[in-house]
């Protein structure tokens, strides 16, 4: 029994042990939360919760089906299980110690419960090797109040990565507050992000609450640190080092209890060694990074993303407006040097130009299909791209585009190998062989 606790929401658990099953019911009750055993045969899950605990399931396929299917029906459902499968998959996924501890538990608990406040806010989309291990980073530091830094090429999605690990940390309930250090002028850089008193220089006229305040018990997010001044540097280094700051004009110190992500893409190593960044900020920011890979080596993840634009772009109506796979096979050897945003941004011109029916390679603009008649001036891929860089193993590189492939076709299939193996026009027992070796239903 939960001793009295008010129950916090339904949590399904999935488990082809009915003792085991009764033993984290039990565990669930005294946290004050409703368990309900659900069968992992029939996969559906009635009513309305808060995540799926998965415990043993021995029988591999099965668990392979059963995760696939409850994905198909509530894609935004956590899962808090034992097994990497579920945490391969492209859905919310929550590794659990074995044996299952009850502060972490309770603490994955708590993180299912603020996700489904936040899960119509736009997610990170995609299921490659390197976005998987993006997700990875957030889930693993998104619980601690630990400063990170986020660093990549321009419109790889850095401050939605900010904004995730905000929504998953215990903070999610306290302010976001972002702010582009490399927008705001260097003299009122200070001002926006600690605030000034009335009168405490020409144009002051009242009182202002700066960034920090702002976000006070929540988190701040510092954009292109890597365009702050040296002057400035200093001051934001003081802040850290001290959790405090004043107000423009003022000598009253306020305690500073945010959690601090700071992203960029520029080289801060190359920025020390040039004088334009100090190396102790740099430490302090640094303390867990997470780097943003560019689109191009994500290409994988390309049909996810596009589908997801155009949804977003085309209503409620999923099969409205689609591209040819002539276009998307253009869209896949395309540079993308704006990365995200620029794709974002064709698809929004797309969706104008046709609102209906099918994108083809005639409605794209011309920069998209010219390149590619230049044999001189052939788009880089991610072979070419570690050719220059003087190394590459060919043998890892083709098996990790195999296993992103085989992942897109099983996810596009349902789970179904039948169907996945037809998309990828290879035999179903090849494909059984191969899913076994990359252990993607285990």
């Amino acid at each position: 029994m939960s001793g009295g606790k008010q129950d916090r929401g339904r949590v399904w658990v999935l488990d082809t042990d009915s003792e085991r099953a009764a033993s984290y019911s039990d565990r669930l009750r005294f946290l004050g939360y409703e368990p309900v055993v659900a069968d992992a045969e029939k996969c559906k899950l009635s009513g309305a919760g808060i995540a799926v605990l998965i415990g043993d399931i021995t029988d591999k396929p099965l668990l392979a089906k059963t995760v696939s299917e409850i994905r198909r029906r509530h894609p935004s459902l956590p899962f808090i299980c034992h097994f990497e499968q579920a945490l391969a998959d492209a859905g919310p996924s929550w590794k659990l110690a074995r044996p299952a501890g009850r502060g972490q538990l309770q603490r994955l608990l708590n993180r299912a419960e603020r996700y489904q406040g936040t899960e119509r806010r736009q997610r990170i989309t995609g299921s490659s090797h390197p976005i998987r291990q993006v997700r990875n980073l957030i889930e693993q530091v998104a619980d601690f109040d630990t400063t990170v830094l986020i660093t990549g090429q321009s419109g790889t999605g850095k401050e939605l990565v900010a904004r995730t690990i905000h929504d998953l940390s215990a903070r999610s309930d306290k302010p976001f507050v972002p702010i582009n250090c490399g927008a705001i002028p260097a003299e009122l850089l200070e001002s926006e992000l600690f605030g000034h008193e009335k009168g405490s220089f020409t144009g002051a006229i009242s009182s202002r609450q700066g960034r920090f305040e702002l976000a006070q018990g929540g988190t701040l997010f510092l954009d292109e640190i890597g365009e702050m001044s040296m002057d400035m540097q200093v001051k934001l280094l003081r802040v850290l080092q001290e959790r405090s700051f004043e107000r423009v004009g003022s000598n009253h110190l306020q305690d500073c209890d945010v959690r601090v992500v700071a992203a960029t893409h520029v080289d801060l190593p190359l920025a020390i060694k040039e004088g334009r960044f100090r190396e102790d900020l740099f430490y302090r920011l640094n303390v867990f990074p997470i780097e943003m890979p560019p689109l191009y080596q994500r290409v994988s993840d390309l049909p996810q993303l596009v589908d997801e634009l155009l949804l977003a772009r085309s209503g409620e109506e999923p099969d409205s407006l689609r591209m040819s796979p002539a276009v998307m096979n253009v869209l896949a050897m395309y540079r993308w040097p704006g990365n995200i945003r620029e794709l974002s941004n064709l698809v929004e011109r797309l969706a104008i130009v046709k609102p209906q029916g099918t994108i083809e390679l005639a409605d794209l603009p011309a920069r998209y299909t010219s390149e590619l008649s230049d044999e001189n001036d052939a788009p880089p891929t991610i072979v070419s791209s570690a050719l220059q860089m003087g190394h590459i193993n060919l043998k890892q590189h083709l098996q990790a585009v195999e296993q992103d492939l085989i992942g897109q076709a099983m996810q596009a299939s349902g789970g179904v190998v039948a169907k996945a193996a037809r998309l990828l026009s290879m035999q179903r027992t090849t494909l059984v062989e191969k899913i076994g070796k990359y252990q993607l239903a285990s």
